[in-house]
């Protein structure tokens, strides 16, 4: 077994601070698994771990993107794997954080996405998108892949761009894709650690007090200063974070 740990658990359930401790306990660097985290400039808003909180820890994969930018978990998988070889190659523990299940998952399992479109396919399918409405277009990817249509809401834009997507670009649907990933070996066989909260009220509190901290660092200016910058407000890492 790899000298890996993955923390994982809900939002402001103290993901950060145990991978600081345990990499400080086990001679170990941190890897970011935040989908979030990845963009400069977008640090109060995503709880992005300050100099302090990093406690001379080596922190990856924070940064490492514009938040104009489409990042994906194939392109987080393609990022983040060579330096988690290079963290274990020095001997060290990697310590694996985030709240993103699906970038964990393309990193420790080793699974292959199909690759973003560089013809203007995911444009085009946009476009077709805002001229049909959702519930057209989930019924043209129930032609062709019903499976992952049966599980989409029509208001799931991207999800069913991305699906129609994938089967013009591959011949393959996702349903298909998802199959053959999950028929493969992990790459990785990390020691798991899961934060819960029994009672669920306390985690809610947790996670209002940590929205009020974020009011008072600036919230707000930073979001200004996005959107001054011309990071425009239909961006992925804009409605992710709810910005």
């Amino acid at each position: 077994m790899e000298k890996i740990i993955c923390v994982v658990g809900p939002t402001a359930s103290g993901k950060s601070d145990l991978a600081v401790r345990l990499a400080k306990r086990y001679d170990g660097e941190i890897l970011s698994c935040d989908s979030m985290q990845i963009y400069r400039g977008m640090d109060v808003g995503t709880a992005k771990p300050t100099a302090a909180d990093r406690d001379g820890v080596v922190h990856h994969m924070l940064d490492v993107a514009e938040p104009e930018e489409e990042f994906s978990a194939g392109k987080y998988a393609a990022m983040a794997d060579p330096l988690l070889r290079d963290i274990l190659a020095r001997g060290k523990t990697a310590v694996i954080a985030g709240g993103t299940g699906l970038y964990l998952d393309a990193l420790i399992l080793g699974r292959t996405f199909a690759p973003y479109p560089a013809d203007g396919l995911r444009q085009r399918l946009e476009e077709e998108l805002e001229r049909m409405s959702g519930e057209a277009m989930l019924r043209r990817l129930a032609e062709v892949d019903p499976a992952t249509a049966a599980r989409l809401h029509p208001a799931d834009h991207k999800r069913i761009v991305r699906a129609l997507e994938i089967y013009e670009q591959t011949g393959m649907t996702m349903a298909e894709r998802d199959a053959l990933g999950q028929a493969q070996p992990p790459k990785y066989r990390p020691v798991k650690l899961g934060l819960w909260f029994s009672d669920r009220q306390e985690l809610y509190r947790r996670i209002d007090r940590r929205v009020d901290r974020m009011m008072e660092q600036g919230l707000t200016e930073e979001v200004r200063s996005l959107l001054a910058r011309g990071v425009p407000a239909s961006a992925t890492a804009m409605q992710a974070i709810g910005y």
